[in-house]
């Protein structure tokens, strides 16, 4: 069992940054591969960055590749989302996931959840 809570979202404005953080509890968390996903009002929940168990291999959605960076401290039971150049399309729900071993884009593969942080962008 793996519990998850995330935090650091916010109000900033176009242009700015935040870094988002999840905490997570429970045995083996370095086995398990960590998303990021995000959800708009009145749209569906969409992936926005994983990262691999092992070596850290990370993927990301073409919207954020370049702005975003995924990472994972395993000692700290922690993963990071850093978000850079943040856009008004941006503003979102944000939760991270955890599943086993490999990164998947789809929400329905992970297994755990958190629940979830606003990130307000404001033009």
């Amino acid at each position: 069992q793996v519990q998850l809570v995330e935090s650091g979202g916010g109000l900033v404005q176009a242009g700015g940054s935040l870094r988002l953080s999840c905490a997570a509890s429970g045995r083996a968390f370095h086995t398990y591969a960590m998303g990021w996903f995000r959800q708009a009002p009145g749209k569906e929940r969409e992936f926005v960055a994983g990262i691999s168990w092992s070596i850290g291999s990370t993927y990301y959605a073409d919207s954020v590749k370049g702005r975003f960076t995924i990472s994972r401290d395993n000692a700290k039971n922690t993963v990071y989302l850093q978000m850079n150049s943040l856009k008004p399309e941006d503003t979102a729900v944000y939760y991270c996931a955890a599943r086993s071993y490999t990164i998947m884009v789809v929400a329905g593969a992970y297994d755990y959840w958190g629940q979830g942080t606003q990130v307000t962008v404001s033009s």
